[in-house]
C-alpha cells in the first residue's frame, strides 16, 4: 500500500502509558459485543488463548454464553511472548502510528465523498490507540478483546499489538490486512450513522433464541466487511493500492471467518454460534464491496448470505 508522506488523520487519541483510563481496584468486566458495534477480534480471542497460553478455548466460550453480558480476564501478553515483528509496517510503533493514521485519514475521505453523494454528511470517528486495557463508553475492554467500535461515544479502539497477532498466530501479514481491519471498524461507523446498528441491536434484544441474535450479528459484520471492501474499492482508484495488497485483506478475511477458528480452537464447527461469518461469507462480502463499489450492493440484510 502506498501509504508513506500522505495526509494522516488529526482524530487520533493516544491513551498509551496512561493506563487506559483504568481506576485502581482488581479485575474488570468488558463487553463481548462493546456495545453492540462488534470487533474484528473478539471473534478470536479464544484461538489466541490457546495458541499463545495453551487456555482450553471451551472455557472462554463458556464464559462468552454467561450472563451479565461480560468476563473477567487478565490482560493479555500474547505480544510480550511473539518476538517476531512481522512483515509490513510493523516494524516501529512510531511507524505503525503513522500508518494507521494514514489509513485513518484515508476512510475520512472515502466516506465523506461517498455521504456527500448520498446527502448527508459524514461524521469523522476518532480513533483510541491503546495499550493492554481501555475504558470506553462501552465499558473497560483489555487487548485481548481486539480491535472494536464503541457507537456510544463513535470511536474505534485499537491497540496496535494486536497487528503483530494477525501477523502471527493468524497468519494475516502484510499492512493491507492491516488496513483492512481498520477498515473494518470503520464499517461499523458507518452503520452507526446511517441507522444500521440502533436498529440491529434491537431486533437482537427481541430475538427468540440466542442463534437468532447471532444470525443477526452475522449480516452486521459482514456488512462491515463489504464497506471496507468499499473503501478498498475506493483506495485502488485513488492509485495507493499496490499489486497484492487486496490479496492480504482477502487472506485476512479467510483466517479469521468463524469456521476456520472454530475448526482451529475446537477441531469442530457450530454454526448456530457464528457470529462474524464463515471465511467464505467475509472473503466474499469484502469482494463484493470491492468489485462493484456500490454502498447499496452492501445488503446483509435482504435475502441470503
Amino acid at each position: 500500500m502506498r501509504w508513506e508522506g500522505r495526509r494522516q488523520s488529526d482524530n487520533i487519541e493516544d491513551v498509551r502509558g496512561s493506563g487506559g483510563g483504568m481506576p485502581g481496584g482488581g479485575g474488570m468486566r468488558i463487553p463481548i459485543r462493546a456495545g453492540g458495534g462488534g470487533g474484528i477480534g473478539i471473534i478470536i480471542i479464544a484461538l489466541v488463548l490457546w495458541l499463545g497460553f495453551g487456555i482450553n478455548p471451551l472455557q472462554f466460550l463458556d464464559m462468552l454464553n454467561g450472563g451479565g453480558g461480560g468476563y473477567e480476564q487478565t490482560q493479555n501478553q500474547t505480544t510480550a511472548n511473539n518476538g517476531s515483528s512481522g512483515p509490513g509496517v510493523q516494524g516501529t510503533p512510531d511507524k505503525t502510528d503513522d500508518f494507521v493514521a494514514t489509513v485513518l485519514a484515508d476512510t475520512e475521505d472515502v466516506w465523506t465523498k461517498r455521504f456527500q453523494d448520498m446527502g448527508q454528511q459524514y461524521k469523522k470517528p476518532v480513533l483510541v490507540l491503546f495499550d493492554g486495557q481501555v475504558n470506553s463508553a462501552c465499558g473497560f475492554a483489555q487487548s485481548a478483546t481486539g480491535p472494536f467500535y464503541c457507537p456510544r461515544d463513535s470511536k474505534l479502539y485499537i491497540d496496535t499489538s494486536f497487528f503483530r497477532q494477525l501477523a502471527g498466530q493468524l497468519n494475516s501479514p502484510g499492512d493491507f490486512a492491516q488496513a483492512y481491519v481498520v477498515a473494518h471498524e470503520v464499517g461499523h461507523h458507518v452503520q452507526n450513522l446511517m441507522g444500521t446498528l440502533p436498529k440491529t441491536d434491537q431486533a437482537k434484544q427481541q430475538a427468540g433464541s440466542e442463534a437468532e441474535a447471532n444470525a443477526i450479528s452475522v449480516r452486521v459484520e459482514l456488512q462491515a466487511d463489504c464497506y471496507a471492501g468499499i473503501w478498498a474499492h475506493d483506495d485502488k482508484s485513488a492509485g495507493f493500492v499496490e499489486e497484492g495488497d487486496i490479496d492480504e485483506a482477502l487472506n485476512a478475511a479467510n483466517q479469521i471467518g468463524d469456521d476456520t477458528l472454530q475448526k482451529e480452537s475446537r477441531g469442530q464447527v457450530v454454526p448456530d454460534s457464528f457470529t462474524h461469518g464463515t471465511s467464505e461469507q467475509r472473503v466474499s462480502w469484502f469482494r463484493k464491496g470491492f468489485d462493484t463499489g456500490d454502498v447499496k450492493a452492501c445488503d446483509t440484510f435482504g435475502g441470503r448470505i
